[in-house]
């Protein structure tokens, strides 16, 4: 049947600041950071030493050692935060006939997927250690495997798919599921985004482009400041975002409640730069306005906004811009905040923990802070909730993502 209401009946959640959906969200209410130095390797004398690890997670509660072996940390990133969203909407996956089976998809939007994983194998590669790599540099190196992982996980046997679009990726998984579902092309869909990108090629590649924070390594939890006048770069960060996305009447047949609908999606590109913003902010605003068009809302209707917000320069202008193109007037009293402050950025996941955060933030009526924020930027200077979270009842919502390569994704969920 077209045009169904698309609701978020599960939320699921591995982050940085916080195991599972209400510590993450807890946490993140509270204005607690999840930066730290980082464990997994040494950094001592490195410009960037930080970054948005995730803690406690014990990837053999997902995943056989012998599995582990073959993969990296991002495939049982997946399939854990994929299973809390599942659980949470109450789908008996175990219980589901071949039939029903084949009616749930899965989309995932990822950065750079199991690219920790990869580079662990060309460095026993090119160290003469070959006999050491594991069968499997192959498939896990393949971002589509992600997606294929949680499929086989749960039994799955719809649509698996797979986007990676930097940092819009999740977004995009999320706004193709969404529209799947509205199209009668899906009852069902698991969504959501995962990175685990913290691995030292990577960091390294980051720092040449000149975009990480490397002032704050000895107070890692205030390194991550978007809309700060000395803002100085992102922090890399890692995670799991997943969502269970159906149809209104599925969930009414189920007998379950939903976080909220996902309304509208919208995406652009500038065609400007494989990694520089045009400072004009026209195709990012572009972008929300798309969502918001096809969600059938005005500017007026939305109550909070989630700021892609990574705390380099360039990102945080130019996006401030588009917000006021986009709003207009309404940007001036418009709350938004960017969850970024206190995870850091976690590349192709970064839309998917943008969702989580605001579907949360309606369901309790609170916005969450932009910690970090002590002194605002001039060129910065719309209401970005500083410091400390606040009530706000939230009917309507934007979530706003930028990427490299002059691509801009945007969504409107609705209470």
């Amino acid at each position: 049947m077209a045009n169904q209401r698309v609701l978020v009946t599960g939320i699921g959640v591995i982050s940085p600041n916080g195991l599972g959906r209400e510590e993450f969200w807890k946490n993140t209410k509270a204005g607690v950071s999840g930066v730290k130095k980082i464990s997994r390797f040494d950094c001592s004398g490195q410009p960037v030493q930080i970054a948005g690890e995730v803690a406690g997670f014990d990837p053999l509660q997902y995943m056989d050692a012998r599995e582990l072996d073959g993969t990296g940390l991002a495939t049982p990133f997946a399939i854990a935060a994929a299973g809390e969203a599942l659980k949470d909407a109450q789908v008996d996956w175990k219980g589901m006939d071949l039939d029903a089976l084949r009616e749930v998809s899965v989309y995932v939007g990822s950065g750079g997927g199991n690219q920790e994983f990869t580079e662990r194998q060309y460095s026993l590669y090119y160290s003469g250690q070959q006999k050491k790599c594991s069968v499997f540099v192959i498939p896990s190196s393949t971002l589509g495997t992600l997606a294929s992982e949680i499929s086989m996980s749960y039994g799955f046997r719809g649509l698996s798919h797979m986007f990676s679009n930097g940092c819009t990726s999740s977004t995009d998984a999320i706004g193709y599921a969404h529209r799947a579902v509205k199209h009668g092309e899906a009852s069902m869909v698991v969504c959501g985004g995962v990175d685990a990108p913290i691995a030292p090629l990577t960091l390294r590649g980051f720092q040449l482009l000149r975009i990480m924070s490397t002032g704050s390594n000895e107070n890692p939890a205030a390194a991550s400041k978007p809309f700060h006048a000395r803002r100085d770069g992102f922090v890399i960060a890692e995670g799991a975002w997943f969502f269970v996305m159906e149809s209104e009447e599925s969930a009414r047949r189920r007998g379950v409640q939903s976080y909220g609908e996902v309304m509208g999606y919208g995406a652009t590109c500038e065609a400007f730069h494989r990694v520089r913003l045009e400072e004009v902010g026209i195709e990012p605003a572009r972008a929300m306005e798309l969502a918001l068009k096809e969600a059938r809302v005005g500017v007026q209707d939305i109550d909070y906004l989630h700021y892609h917000g990574t705390a380099t320069q360039l990102n945080d202008r130019v996006e401030t811009t588009a917000v006021k193109l986009a709003f207009g007037e309404h940007a001036r009293t418009l709350p938004g905040s960017s969850v970024k402050s206190m995870i850091g950025h976690p590349q192709g996941a970064c839309g998917a923990a943008s969702l989580a955060t605001t579907l949360l933030a309606m369901r309790d009526g609170f916005a969450p802070p932009t910690i970090n924020l002590d002194e605002q930027a001039p060129e910065c200077d719309l209401d970005y909730v500083a410091n400390v979270g606040r009530a706000l009842e939230i009917k309507k919502a934007t979530v706003n993502t930028i990427a490299f390569g002059s691509k801009n994704a945007a969504l409107v969920v609705g209470r």
